[in-house]
């Protein structure tokens, strides 16, 4: 049996704690089975955006219409934009691979593990090695969940990571699934030339998303592709040389059938912790596999730390990364119970790469509302300001949440151009000591800006209605 310091499972975020033990002389195991990486690099944030960047050139080339550029596309290179994605992924990925190979003090396995008992797992099977180590940490990641549909199997299917394998662009494609991967993936082939349909259970796309951000979203990506909500997919079929979707209307209770040459995945993620069986050592995981952990990163097993989409919380790589500097304070630096540093969810922003783009962070109206928080929201449009006006954006929304009686910025949500943007200004006012608006008042706002829209937003305070409405 081999001995290390700590073990790492895990190649994606999971590779700054390694990293970081590795510097302060630890002997480290670093163990990943699949694309040195993880999700993000290999089949996730960075592919996927390469590719919809080219989707977005698209719609603004198509938009400019509205301030009188008539613009034609000649050409959509689908073979080219596939093959710059593969040699920006590949070229990461090699480089982080040699560096891992290369570092001192780390051990890297490119081999499946999993546990065989208490801080001890099997690597590369029953033929390979065991290894231990007093500390481990879990960055396993996650994996397209695959529902039990009937004929979805025999009948066949892309996801996230396959797709990317695509040599032809396919001339019609069914996405089972609104959230939003299929949102960004509906976006992306919709742009490319694909007549796309994107079935989804729930009534408005982006279930979660704030009520009026879905419905905006909505109703501009039925501008571009066929957009079917609250239908059930209930079987999938090959008939002839087309695939089709059978969805039964959640009001109607009727079937009705889609037909299409390809069918793209999109119904969730799953854990991959029935790969790892990390009972065996202790750990405790929720009834849909993922791995249980306290404020500090801890699971249920004295020393060993989970972290990433492994937990099944905010499965966004910035916040893995976040995580991964948690797990690292508390494993490497904390010198007791009281030093440690438990983790802090109040402001974990993300983006939604679609067409419109959305972005928000912390809460929304509804889950204030529900958290029985006295609330003010604030609304704006593009349009509001003189650079919206001059873009012509009419279909936008920034959307703010406070708290009435502090002041305190609870969340954000923007609908539009550069929403990321946008709301990354808000995690650093949610992130100073009062959380509040003070650094927006005492500051110019650059004019004519887009950034003047979020101040509109913060000063058109008002308290909640509670009837919300999907959106203009």
């Amino acid at each position: 049996m081999d001995k290390f310091d700590l073990i790492v499972i895990g190649t994606g975020a999971g590779t700054h704690v390694a990293s970081q033990a590795a510097n302060e002389g630890l002997k480290v195991a670093l163990v990943g089975h699949g694309p040195t990486g993880g999700t993000c690099l290999n089949n996730g944030c960075i592919p996927s955006k390469m590719l919809i960047y080219p989707a977005d050139v698209i719609r603004t080339i198509q938009d400019a219409r509205a301030v009188g550029v008539h613009a034609e596309i000649n050409e959509i290179d689908f073979p080219a934009i596939m093959s710059r994605m593969h040699a920006v992924v590949d070229k990461a990925r090699t480089n982080l691979e040699e560096a891992l190979k290369t570092k001192e003090n780390l051990t890297y396995f490119q081999e499946k593990a999993e546990f065989i008992g208490d801080y001890i797992l099997q690597v590369g099977g029953e033929s390979g090695r065991t290894i231990t180590a007093p500390k481990i940490v879990i960055a396993t990641g996650a994996r397209s969940l695959v529902p039990p549909i009937p004929g979805l199997l025999e009948t066949g299917f892309l996801d996230n990571v396959s797709l990317l394998d695509l040599k032809a662009l396919p001339a019609s494609l069914i996405i089972i699934g609104a959230g939003y991967i299929g949102c960004e993936f509906g976006h992306f082939f919709s742009a490319m030339g694909t007549h796309v349909t994107i079935i989804g259970r729930s009534p408005l796309v982006l279930k979660g998303e704030d009520p009026e951000a879905s419905g905006l979203v909505q109703k501009v990506l039925s501008l571009y592709l066929r957009v079917i909500t609250g239908h059930e997919v209930v079987s999938v079929e090959k008939r002839g040389d087309k695939k089709v979707v059978s969805a039964k209307n959640m009001e109607d209770g009727k079937t009705y059938q889609f037909e299409a040459d390809e069918i793209l995945l999109a119904a969730g993620r799953r854990s991959n912790s029935d790969l790892l069986h990390p009972e065996k050592s202790g750990i405790k995981t929720d009834r849909n596999g993922w791995i249980m952990v306290n404020e500090f990163l801890e699971t249920s097993k004295k020393d060993i730390w989970a972290l990433g989409d492994a937990i099944g919380k905010h499965m966004f790589r910035h916040t893995a990364n976040y995580e991964s500097e948690v797990v690292s304070h508390n494993l490497l630096r904390s010198k007791d119970k009281d030093d440690r540093e438990a983790a802090d969810y109040h402001a974990v922003p993300y983006a939604i790469f679609t067409h419109p783009q959305v972005a928000g962070v912390g809460m929304k109206e509804t889950d204030a509302i529900a958290a029985g928080l006295k609330v003010l929201i604030g609304r704006a449009k593009y349009m509001d300001v003189a650079k919206g006006v001059a873009m012509a954006q009419e279909h936008s929304l920034v959307k703010v949440v406070l708290e009435e009686e502090t002041g305190r910025i609870l969340g954000a949500t923007v609908v539009g151009p550069m929403a990321a943007e946008l709301v990354q200004q808000v995690v650093y006012l949610m992130n100073t000591e009062y959380q509040d608006l003070m650094p927006v008042i005492k500051s110019q706002v650059i004019h004519p800006t887009i950034n003047e829209v979020l101040v509109r937003a913060f000063s058109e305070l008002e308290h909640p209605i509670h009837q919300l409405s999907r959106g203009q």
